[in-house]
């Protein structure tokens, strides 16, 4: 069943959106919260104001008679571009005939990396939806509140992963029933029955589809930071920023061709992963490998297999290749991309030792969408994380947003085609957007010459093997055991992982008699329980009291400094 259907006026200056449903537009932050948008850094950003970013990353290569091209390679097949159209259009007469989707309906994905996920993305917008993609990793709480933060009522699953997706339809995290909901499923072996699935429903409709002719500032995508049960934050993505980051990083640093294979490890939730595995290829005809597990012993097969020539992953998967690339041909590789944490010096060194490759480091965020400082070639320089790609703009800056000196430490402050635009949450707007600049939350310093060196983070988010983990969110859920009295969260150095979750915690008093392992692996599996299991403390530590102010507030750095 569809979402609620409101209208409202659009912003000024704005083409005439295409939703029925307002919710997106009335979701944003006020115009004066938003940073400042520039278009004019790199010719590719001129987009006219009517644009579907579906229909340009897929209908125009096909238009332009590459349908036979190979676009995605998975285990056991591999799909042209003409099978990914003509499956995307069917998903949408679904879900527009069937399942009553109006433009501006937030629709939930949910499944791993294949191309069923690919298309359902795709159908999606192409109907004038807004794409919610989740994580396979979380849990019912998670979900559920996902779903109330972004008022979803429909989702489309693989069905291996239905179960909690129901379980988080049914009840809203106030524990009221949710109303008009529907999930449906794809990806069911072909003797279940499947009279409801997404492959049942599409087998009879059209391979042709009238496209929502979409504003370039229509929403298309709402992207999660890290899926917090807290004080999420939902990014919100336009129609135009899809493209602005097709038309940044990949054609000025990554240098990619139509004849590359791209492979990586991240999933489409991930807009690091969104854009690496499916975007950029895209936006050029190349093909992609998608892979359901790609955990580095995945991955590095599948660069052999696939002979893939671009590969997108975190730090920790490139460390952890190092030691099975005597066992590995991955001679196909030329492009080795790294985000999502910073990358040491040493792995650079290790990963260009035993490949000849030299990694290509970036930083991004989900509020901006993907990669805004990185370099690649000759113009690398191994530690630092890189220069402003074209088209954006980045300073180093003081509490007072005042430029510092180069080399010394200061918040770094971005800005360019894309933004920060929180969902339904000022507090965070005011803290992530300040003067028309985006602040990432990270300390930086910049040398003479423009690169940008990495320091450290400055707040509270956890960087653990590239997934962002929120200490408070893991707080809060240790607090729910019976056995915990009071506990704080934070991130330490680990050599393989960048960082890891650590829990200090204050046990109450009949739970002391405990045997402190048995204590650790009850509460671990308890986090592993309630929500994604990347998120749990893979160290605790027992203390008698945590450190606090003299008005009670925890003291994270002093627990910090107990592991240095």
């Amino acid at each position: 069943m569809p979402n609620e259907v409101r209208t409202a006026p659009w912003a000024p200056g704005d083409a005439r959106s295409a939703h029925r449903d307002a919710f997106g537009r009335e979701a944003l932050p006020p115009r004066e919260r938003w940073p400042r948008l520039d278009f004019t850094g790199i010719p590719e950003l001129r987009y006219p104001n009517r644009v579907n970013c579906a229909v340009e990353l897929l209908d125009r290569i096909v238009e332009r008679g590459g349908g036979d091209r190979v676009v995605i390679h998975y285990p056991g097949g591999r799909w042209i571009y003409r099978d990914l159209l003509t499956t995307a259009n069917r998903i949408a007469h679904v879900l527009v005939d069937d399942l009553g989707l109006v433009p501006g309906n937030r629709v939930l994905l949910r499944g791993p990396n294949n191309p069923m996920m690919a298309a359902c993305w795709f159908a999606v917008l192409k109907a004038g939806g807004v794409v919610v993609c989740t994580m396979p990793l979380l849990r019912t709480r998670e979900l559920v509140f996902t779903a109330d933060k972004a008022r979803i009522t429909l989702a489309l699953t693989d069905t291996r992963l239905a179960a909690e997706c129901e379980q988080a339809f049914a009840r809203r995290g106030d524990g009221t029933p949710r109303t008009g909901w529907r999930v449906v499923h794809f990806g069911a072996p072909d003797d279940a029955p499947n009279e409801t699935s997404l492959e049942q429903l599409m087998r009879d409709k059209p391979a042709e589809f009238t496209n929502v002719d979409t504003a370039a500032d229509d929403l298309a995508l709402i992207a999660f930071t890290s899926g917090t049960t807290g004080e999420g934050k939902g990014t919100m993505h336009f129609h135009r920023d899809v493209l602005a980051i097709c038309d940044c990083f990949p054609p000025y640093v990554l240098k990619a061709t139509p004849q590359d294979v791209f492979i990586g490890s991240p999933p489409f939730a991930f807009t690091f992963g969104l854009g690496g595995l499916l975007l950029f290829p895209m936006r050029i005809g190349a093909s992609t490998v998608l892979l359901e597990q790609a955990a580095p012993p995945h991955l590095i097969k599948g660069i052999q297999d696939y002979r893939a020539t671009v590969v997108f992953t975190a730090p920790t998967a490139y460390r952890a290749m190092l030691g099975m690339l005597a066992q590995h041909d991955v001679s196909s590789l030329r492009r080795c991309v790294s985000a999502g944490e910073a990358l040491p010096l040493a792995t650079y060194e290790a990963w260009q030792a035993a490949t000849g490759l030299k990694i290509i480091d970036g930083i991004g965020a989900t509020e901006m969408l993907h990669i805004f400082i990185s370099a690649s070639d000759d113009d690398i320089r191994p530690g630092a994380t890189g220069t402003v790609v074209p088209g954006y703009d980045a300073r180093v800056v003081d509490e007072e947003m005042r430029d510092v000196p180069d080399g010394e430490i200061g918040r770094l402050a971005v800005r360019g085609p894309t933004g920060c635009r929180y969902l339904h949450n000022e507090e965070r707007q005011r803290a992530y957007v300040s003067d028309g600049w985006n602040l990432t939350g990270d300390s930086y310093k910049r040398d003479a010459d423009g690169y940008f060196w990495y320091q450290a983070r400055t707040d509270d988010m956890i960087i653990s093997s590239g997934y962002n983990i929120s200490g408070p969110e893991v707080e809060s859920v240790l607090l729910e055991h019976p056995a915990v009295l009071e506990c704080g969260v934070v991130g330490v150095p680990d050599p393989e992982r960048g960082q890891i979750v650590k829990a200090y915690v204050v046990l109450r008093p009949d739970a002391r008699a405990w045997a402190a392992k048995d204590m650790v692996k009850l509460l671990q599996d308890y986090v592993k329980s309630q929500i994604a299991p990347y998120k749990y403390p893979r160290a605790i530590e027992f203390l008698d009291a945590l450190p606090r102010t003299a008005t009670g507030k925890l003291q994270r750095y002093r627990l910090r400094e107990l592991t240095t």
